[in-house]
């Protein structure tokens, strides 16, 4: 079923990056999703040219920030919130391709187009980066262009895990694999090193996106969710997140290991 593409809420594209003053500068500085961004280990005095060179928005969920085709005339790190990354056909079916987070970039491709489409899926904020001013800094600061690179090669990473999810996994090993992603997220960790005291995934997103991602059904995903919450392996939260009861028995299931 074909869905419609919200408005963005005003335009996501400019000729000029305006100054920035010295409250924009300092926003950089403490920026707690810094360390974990295309902006980790950058020196204070690059720091400054990266506020200079960029501009801070705040959206609203379902806001589109780049439209599949068009031109690419600015990049985006997010801060805080989650996006959704899809591909669609010409007939308006739509694939989510993946779940941008907090820390990560978006909108590097091959072509001067964006080669994806994206859109918030809860309350996002994001620093943007017109293409002439990132070539710049590409040029100026080379610790920014290595964060940039290994940005890039983490996403291709990404994408294997996801062919391997979509083509050889069952409905129960997808949505397993799903929830430990974002125990990961949540978390901050490395998923060989998450704790066993019922951490919280993040999963803002709805259902139907969940399956979009997964390749299932809407209704296969509910069976499964209902399934591990019967088996006391995850748990229901209030705050669109899900506790994960029992994370080594989770971790057995995405991988398709024999369960003790």
């Amino acid at each position: 079923m074909a869905q419609p593409t919200p408005t963005p809420a005003f335009p996501l594209s400019g000729k000029a990056v305006r100054p920035q003053s010295d409250s924009d500068i300092r926003r950089c500085l403490l920026c707690e999703r810094r360390a974990g961004s295309v902006c980790a280990g950058m020196d204070e005095a690059s720091l400054a040219v990266l506020a200079r060179s960029s501009r801070k928005i705040q959206l609203p969920p379902g806001t589109t920030i780049v439209e599949e085709g068009d031109h690419a005339g600015a990049f985006f790190n997010i801060t805080a919130g989650t996006v959704k990354l899809f591909k669609s056909l010409p007939d308006g079916r739509r694939q989510i391709t993946g779940f941008a987070d907090a820390g990560q970039f978006l909108g590097l491709g091959n072509t001067d187009v964006y080669p994806f489409g994206a859109e918030t899926v809860n309350a996002v904020q994001l620093c943007r980066f017109q293409r002439q001013q990132l070539e710049a800094l590409l040029i100026d600061l080379p610790r920014f262009e290595r964060n940039l690179l290994a940005s890039v090669t983490e996403r291709l990473t990404e994408a294997q895990e996801q062919m391997l999810l979509l083509g050889r996994k069952t409905a129960r090993e997808k949505v397993a694999s799903f929830l430990l992603g974002r125990l990961a997220i949540g978390c901050q960790a490395d998923l060989s090193a998450l704790p066993e005291a019922e951490p919280l995934a993040s999963v803002p997103m709805t259902r139907v996106d969940i399956a979009d991602y997964l390749g299932l059904t809407i209704e296969t995903v509910s069976r499964t969710i209902s399934a591990l919450r019967r088996e006391k392996i995850i748990a229901s939260t209030e705050s669109h997140s899900i506790r994960i009861l029992a994370p080594a028995t989770l971790r057995h299931i995405a991988t398709g290991q024999p369960q003790a």
